[in-house]
Protein backbone atom coordinates (compact mmCIF):
# COMPACT_ATOMS: atom_id res chain seq x y z
CA UNK A 1 0.00 0.00 0.00
CA UNK A 2 0.88 3.59 -0.19
CA UNK A 3 1.09 5.91 2.11
CA UNK A 4 -2.45 7.27 0.84
CA UNK A 5 -3.47 3.60 0.88
CA UNK A 6 -3.06 3.69 4.77
CA UNK A 7 -4.09 7.50 5.53
CA UNK A 8 -7.45 5.66 3.48
CA UNK A 9 -7.91 2.70 5.06
CA UNK A 10 -11.08 2.19 6.95
CA UNK A 11 -9.57 2.46 10.69
CA UNK A 12 -8.45 5.82 9.35
CA UNK A 13 -11.17 6.74 7.56
CA UNK A 14 -13.38 6.94 10.71
CA UNK A 15 -10.64 9.19 12.44
CA UNK A 16 -12.47 12.22 12.92
CA UNK A 17 -10.22 15.71 12.23
CA UNK A 18 -10.72 16.31 15.96
CA UNK A 19 -9.11 12.96 16.74
CA UNK A 20 -6.36 13.01 14.46
CA UNK A 21 -5.26 16.31 16.07
CA UNK A 22 -6.14 14.46 20.04
CA UNK A 23 -3.16 11.77 18.32
CA UNK A 24 -0.95 14.79 17.19
CA UNK A 25 -1.45 15.94 20.37
CA UNK A 26 -0.58 12.82 22.52
CA UNK A 27 2.77 12.76 20.40
CA UNK A 28 3.87 15.74 21.09
CA UNK A 29 3.02 15.65 24.48
CA UNK A 30 4.91 12.68 24.77
CA UNK A 31 7.92 14.38 23.98
CA UNK A 32 8.07 17.44 25.41
CA UNK A 33 7.62 14.95 28.81
CA UNK A 34 10.78 12.95 27.48
CA UNK A 35 12.61 16.20 27.02
CA UNK A 36 11.87 17.20 30.81
CA UNK A 37 12.54 14.07 32.07
CA UNK A 38 15.70 13.91 30.37
CA UNK A 39 16.78 17.10 31.34
CA UNK A 40 15.84 16.70 34.85
CA UNK A 41 17.91 13.40 35.08
CA UNK A 42 20.93 14.72 34.48
CA UNK A 43 20.79 17.34 37.45
CA UNK A 44 21.83 15.56 40.69
CA UNK A 45 19.95 14.39 42.59
CA UNK A 46 16.43 14.46 40.91
CA UNK A 47 16.22 11.02 39.60
CA UNK A 48 17.74 7.48 40.18
CA UNK A 49 18.04 4.45 38.43
CA UNK A 50 17.70 3.97 34.93
CA UNK A 51 16.15 6.26 32.44
CA UNK A 52 15.39 5.11 28.84
CA UNK A 53 13.72 8.02 26.62
CA UNK A 54 11.18 6.82 23.46
CA UNK A 55 12.12 9.89 21.47
CA UNK A 56 11.88 9.35 17.92
CA UNK A 57 9.47 6.36 18.61
CA UNK A 58 6.17 8.14 19.67
CA UNK A 59 3.98 6.95 16.89
CA UNK A 60 4.32 3.40 17.47
CA UNK A 61 2.83 3.50 21.44
CA UNK A 62 0.39 6.34 20.28
CA UNK A 63 -0.62 4.75 17.02
CA UNK A 64 -0.99 1.24 18.77
CA UNK A 65 -2.40 2.36 21.77
CA UNK A 66 -5.19 4.54 20.25
CA UNK A 67 -6.77 1.22 19.27
CA UNK A 68 -7.46 -0.13 22.79
CA UNK A 69 -10.73 -1.05 23.42
CA UNK A 70 -12.36 -2.24 26.69
CA UNK A 71 -11.03 -5.61 26.57
CA UNK A 72 -7.80 -4.74 25.04
CA UNK A 73 -4.31 -4.54 27.40
CA UNK A 74 -1.59 -3.69 26.91
CA UNK A 75 2.31 -4.38 28.81
CA UNK A 76 6.09 -3.33 27.74
CA UNK A 77 9.30 -3.76 28.66
CA UNK A 78 11.70 -0.37 30.10
CA UNK A 79 11.21 2.17 27.51
CA UNK A 80 7.54 2.75 28.77
CA UNK A 81 6.60 6.84 29.75
CA UNK A 82 5.22 6.46 26.32
CA UNK A 83 3.00 3.69 26.74
CA UNK A 84 2.27 4.70 30.33
CA UNK A 85 0.82 8.56 28.88
CA UNK A 86 -1.02 7.14 25.53
CA UNK A 87 -2.79 4.77 28.04
CA UNK A 88 -4.01 7.80 30.08
CA UNK A 89 -2.06 7.66 32.97
CA UNK A 90 -1.31 11.73 33.77
CA UNK A 91 1.80 13.52 33.70
CA UNK A 92 2.25 14.12 37.13
CA UNK A 93 1.79 10.37 38.15
CA UNK A 94 4.01 9.76 36.26
CA UNK A 95 6.41 12.38 36.56
CA UNK A 96 6.76 12.37 40.03
CA UNK A 97 7.40 8.31 39.91
CA UNK A 98 10.73 9.12 38.06
CA UNK A 99 11.25 11.74 41.48
CA UNK A 100 10.95 8.78 43.77
CA UNK A 101 7.87 10.46 45.28
CA UNK A 102 4.87 8.73 47.22
CA UNK A 103 2.25 10.77 44.30
CA UNK A 104 3.91 8.87 41.70
CA UNK A 105 2.05 5.60 40.10
CA UNK A 106 3.81 3.02 41.91
CA UNK A 107 4.67 4.81 44.97
CA UNK A 108 8.43 6.15 44.03
CA UNK A 109 8.97 2.33 44.26
CA UNK A 110 9.64 1.73 40.46
CA UNK A 111 11.10 4.24 38.65
CA UNK A 112 11.36 4.93 35.11
CA UNK A 113 11.10 1.40 33.80
CA UNK A 114 8.41 0.32 36.11
CA UNK A 115 5.16 2.65 35.52
CA UNK A 116 2.05 0.40 35.91
CA UNK A 117 -1.61 1.45 35.85
CA UNK A 118 -4.21 -1.78 35.97
CA UNK A 119 -7.28 0.47 36.23
CA UNK A 120 -6.23 1.28 32.14
CA UNK A 121 -5.40 -2.18 31.73
CA UNK A 122 -1.66 -0.96 31.40
CA UNK A 123 0.35 -4.06 33.26
CA UNK A 124 3.69 -1.98 33.30
CA UNK A 125 6.98 -1.56 32.59
CA UNK A 126 9.30 -4.37 33.37
CA UNK A 127 13.03 -3.94 33.77
CA UNK A 128 14.31 -7.83 32.39
CA UNK A 129 14.65 -8.64 28.80
CA UNK A 130 11.66 -10.10 27.50
CA UNK A 131 9.97 -10.51 30.71
CA UNK A 132 6.68 -9.42 30.24
CA UNK A 133 6.60 -11.90 27.28
CA UNK A 134 5.27 -14.58 28.67
CA UNK A 135 2.82 -12.16 31.09
CA UNK A 136 1.81 -10.26 27.81
CA UNK A 137 0.96 -14.15 27.27
CA UNK A 138 -0.95 -14.82 30.26
CA UNK A 139 -3.06 -11.51 29.79
CA UNK A 140 -4.11 -13.19 26.69
CA UNK A 141 -4.84 -16.12 28.15
CA UNK A 142 -7.20 -14.52 30.70
CA UNK A 143 -9.10 -12.89 28.18
CA UNK A 144 -9.49 -15.98 26.57
CA UNK A 145 -10.18 -17.85 29.07
CA UNK A 146 -13.57 -15.62 30.44
CA UNK A 147 -14.47 -15.21 26.81
CA UNK A 148 -13.76 -11.88 26.29
CA UNK A 149 -13.19 -9.77 22.94
CA UNK A 150 -9.79 -8.44 23.59
CA UNK A 151 -6.47 -8.89 22.85
CA UNK A 152 -3.19 -7.89 24.96
CA UNK A 153 -0.33 -6.02 22.87
CA UNK A 154 2.84 -6.98 24.23
CA UNK A 155 5.54 -4.36 23.50
CA UNK A 156 9.39 -5.97 23.31
CA UNK A 157 12.41 -4.49 21.64
CA UNK A 158 14.63 -6.16 18.93
CA UNK A 159 17.24 -7.37 21.70
CA UNK A 160 14.51 -9.10 22.99
CA UNK A 161 13.93 -11.38 20.10
CA UNK A 162 16.67 -13.60 20.88
CA UNK A 163 15.71 -14.08 24.68
CA UNK A 164 14.21 -17.99 25.30
CA UNK A 165 10.94 -16.84 27.01
CA UNK A 166 9.70 -15.23 23.54
CA UNK A 167 10.43 -17.62 21.75
CA UNK A 168 8.68 -20.11 24.71
CA UNK A 169 5.67 -17.65 24.39
CA UNK A 170 5.30 -17.77 21.03
CA UNK A 171 4.98 -21.79 20.91
CA UNK A 172 2.46 -21.24 23.72
CA UNK A 173 0.73 -18.56 21.94
CA UNK A 174 0.31 -20.92 18.70
CA UNK A 175 -0.85 -24.11 20.76
CA UNK A 176 -3.25 -22.83 22.44
CA UNK A 177 -4.50 -20.01 20.25
CA UNK A 178 -4.29 -16.78 21.94
CA UNK A 179 -5.33 -13.17 21.60
CA UNK A 180 -1.88 -11.60 21.84
CA UNK A 181 0.11 -9.15 19.39
CA UNK A 182 3.87 -9.35 19.88
CA UNK A 183 5.09 -5.57 18.96
CA UNK A 184 8.73 -5.73 18.32
CA UNK A 185 9.74 -1.89 18.45
CA UNK A 186 12.69 -2.37 15.98
CA UNK A 187 14.80 0.92 16.51
CA UNK A 188 18.07 -1.14 14.90
CA UNK A 189 20.23 -1.67 17.67
CA UNK A 190 19.21 -3.45 20.71
CA UNK A 191 21.42 -1.96 23.66
CA UNK A 192 23.90 -0.81 21.05
CA UNK A 193 25.03 -3.25 18.74
CA UNK A 194 23.37 -3.35 14.96
CA UNK A 195 20.64 -6.08 14.51
CA UNK A 196 23.40 -7.75 11.54
CA UNK A 197 25.70 -8.00 14.66
CA UNK A 198 23.17 -9.45 17.20
CA UNK A 199 20.78 -11.22 15.31
CA UNK A 200 20.29 -14.31 12.86
CA UNK A 201 17.83 -13.61 10.17
CA UNK A 202 16.70 -13.45 6.67
CA UNK A 203 14.30 -10.45 5.82
CA UNK A 204 13.15 -9.51 8.62
CA UNK A 205 12.90 -10.55 12.78
CA UNK A 206 8.85 -11.02 12.75
CA UNK A 207 9.44 -13.79 10.19
CA UNK A 208 10.67 -15.80 12.68
CA UNK A 209 6.93 -16.54 13.47
CA UNK A 210 7.09 -18.61 10.80
CA UNK A 211 8.14 -21.15 12.68
CA UNK A 212 5.73 -21.16 15.05
CA UNK A 213 2.90 -20.57 12.26
CA UNK A 214 2.07 -17.38 13.29
CA UNK A 215 0.96 -14.53 11.07
CA UNK A 216 3.32 -11.39 11.17
CA UNK A 217 4.12 -8.17 9.53
CA UNK A 218 6.16 -5.21 9.22
CA UNK A 219 5.20 -1.57 9.72
CA UNK A 220 6.62 1.68 8.90
CA UNK A 221 6.80 3.48 12.44
CA UNK A 222 7.16 6.64 11.34
CA UNK A 223 3.60 6.82 9.55
CA UNK A 224 1.28 6.44 12.67
CA UNK A 225 -1.71 6.06 9.61
CA UNK A 226 0.52 2.44 8.43
CA UNK A 227 1.09 1.71 12.37
CA UNK A 228 -3.01 1.99 12.94
CA UNK A 229 -3.90 0.22 9.18
CA UNK A 230 -1.66 -2.57 10.57
CA UNK A 231 -2.15 -3.32 13.95
CA UNK A 232 -5.78 -3.04 13.55
CA UNK A 233 -5.48 -5.98 11.42
CA UNK A 234 -3.64 -7.86 14.12
CA UNK A 235 -6.30 -7.02 16.91
CA UNK A 236 -9.48 -7.92 15.01
CA UNK A 237 -7.51 -11.16 14.30
CA UNK A 238 -7.06 -11.58 17.95
CA UNK A 239 -10.27 -10.50 18.98
CA UNK A 240 -12.21 -12.53 16.53
CA UNK A 241 -10.34 -15.79 16.24
CA UNK A 242 -8.08 -15.54 18.94
CA UNK A 243 -4.92 -15.87 16.99
CA UNK A 244 -1.63 -14.18 17.71
CA UNK A 245 0.33 -12.18 15.66
CA UNK A 246 4.09 -10.56 15.62
CA UNK A 247 4.40 -6.91 14.22
CA UNK A 248 7.88 -5.38 13.63
CA UNK A 249 7.56 -1.60 13.27
CA UNK A 250 10.42 0.27 12.26
CA UNK A 251 11.75 3.00 14.36
CA UNK A 252 14.85 4.68 15.80
CA UNK A 253 15.97 6.19 18.87
CA UNK A 254 17.41 9.99 18.77
CA UNK A 255 19.55 9.13 21.93
CA UNK A 256 20.74 6.26 23.48
CA UNK A 257 19.73 3.04 25.14
CA UNK A 258 19.52 5.05 28.36
CA UNK A 259 21.16 8.19 29.47
CA UNK A 260 24.03 5.70 30.64
CA UNK A 261 24.49 5.31 26.99
CA UNK A 262 26.91 8.52 26.24
CA UNK A 263 28.18 7.01 22.67
CA UNK A 264 24.39 7.99 21.27
CA UNK A 265 26.31 10.58 19.02
CA UNK A 266 28.96 8.00 18.13
CA UNK A 267 30.87 4.87 18.41
CA UNK A 268 27.93 2.44 16.87
CA UNK A 269 25.83 4.67 14.34
CA UNK A 270 27.16 8.24 13.28
CA UNK A 271 25.67 11.62 13.78
CA UNK A 272 24.91 12.02 9.87
CA UNK A 273 22.32 8.46 10.49
CA UNK A 274 20.90 10.51 13.08
CA UNK A 275 20.22 13.84 11.52
CA UNK A 276 18.31 11.79 8.32
CA UNK A 277 15.93 10.01 10.79
CA UNK A 278 15.27 13.59 12.10
CA UNK A 279 15.35 15.39 8.86
CA UNK A 280 13.50 13.02 6.99
CA UNK A 281 11.51 10.41 9.02
CA UNK A 282 10.58 11.84 12.39
CA UNK A 283 7.24 10.45 13.10
CA UNK A 284 5.83 14.02 14.48
CA UNK A 285 7.05 15.91 11.84
CA UNK A 286 5.89 13.16 9.06
CA UNK A 287 2.23 13.02 10.85
CA UNK A 288 2.00 17.24 11.32
CA UNK A 289 3.24 17.32 7.10
CA UNK A 290 0.11 15.03 6.76
CA UNK A 291 -2.32 17.05 8.85
CA UNK A 292 -1.21 20.53 6.95
CA UNK A 293 -1.97 18.81 3.14
CA UNK A 294 -5.36 17.56 4.77
CA UNK A 295 -6.15 20.98 6.49
CA UNK A 296 -6.62 19.11 10.11
CA UNK A 297 -3.79 21.33 11.48
CA UNK A 298 -2.54 24.87 10.87
CA UNK A 299 0.39 26.78 11.86
CA UNK A 300 -0.97 28.53 14.89
CA UNK A 301 -3.01 25.39 16.14
CA UNK A 302 0.75 23.49 16.23
CA UNK A 303 2.56 26.37 18.49
CA UNK A 304 -0.78 26.39 20.83
CA UNK A 305 -0.37 22.35 21.27
CA UNK A 306 3.08 23.17 21.61
CA UNK A 307 2.84 25.54 24.22
CA UNK A 308 0.44 23.58 26.44
CA UNK A 309 2.53 20.55 26.36
CA UNK A 310 5.14 22.68 27.79
CA UNK A 311 2.87 24.23 30.11
CA UNK A 312 1.93 20.38 31.41
CA UNK A 313 5.29 19.09 31.69
CA UNK A 314 6.16 22.02 33.46
CA UNK A 315 3.47 21.45 36.45
CA UNK A 316 4.28 18.01 36.56
CA UNK A 317 7.61 18.64 37.30
CA UNK A 318 6.66 20.99 39.77
CA UNK A 319 3.96 18.65 41.23
CA UNK A 320 7.11 16.18 41.66
CA UNK A 321 9.08 18.79 43.06
CA UNK A 322 6.28 19.22 45.74
CA UNK A 323 5.72 15.56 46.55
CA UNK A 324 6.22 13.67 49.64
CA UNK A 325 9.39 10.83 49.25
CA UNK A 326 8.24 7.68 50.71
CA UNK A 327 8.69 6.60 54.10
CA UNK A 328 10.58 4.20 55.81
CA UNK A 329 7.74 2.44 57.02
CA UNK A 330 6.63 2.36 53.11
CA UNK A 331 9.55 -0.02 52.45
CA UNK A 332 7.27 -2.94 53.76
CA UNK A 333 3.91 -2.12 52.04
CA UNK A 334 2.88 -3.63 48.71
CA UNK A 335 4.70 -6.23 48.71
CA UNK A 336 2.13 -8.92 48.79
CA UNK A 337 -1.57 -8.36 47.82
CA UNK A 338 -2.26 -10.58 50.89
CA UNK A 339 -1.07 -8.88 53.20
CA UNK A 340 -1.17 -5.64 52.44
CA UNK A 341 -5.23 -6.06 52.46
CA UNK A 342 -5.56 -8.50 55.37
CA UNK A 343 -7.14 -11.26 53.59
CA UNK A 344 -7.01 -14.91 54.40
CA UNK A 345 -4.27 -16.30 52.90
CA UNK A 346 -2.56 -13.37 54.91
CA UNK A 347 -2.74 -15.98 58.05
CA UNK A 348 -1.30 -18.82 56.53
CA UNK A 349 2.25 -19.65 55.92
CA UNK A 350 5.15 -17.01 56.52
CA UNK A 351 5.71 -13.76 55.23
CA UNK A 352 9.96 -12.83 55.63
CA UNK A 353 9.22 -8.92 56.66
CA UNK A 354 6.27 -10.29 59.30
Amino acid sequence: MSDLNFANSPINQSLTPERKIELYTQMARIRRFEQSALANYTKPGRMGGFLHVYIGQESVAVGTLSLRGEHDHNITAYRCHAHALASGMTMNECMAELFGKQTGCSKGKGGSMHFFAPDKNFWGGHGIVAGQTPLGLGLAYGLKYLNREGCCLCFLGDGAVNQGAFHESLNIASLFGLPVIYVIENNGYSMGTSQSRSSAYTGCLAQRAEAYAIEWDVVNGSDIYEVRAKTHIAMERARKEHKPTVLEIDTYRYYGHSVADSSHKGGYRTPEEIQEYKDNHDPINVFRNKLLAEGVLSDELIEKINEQAKEEVAAAVKFAEDAPAPTIADVSTDVYWETDNNTEASKIGHHFFA
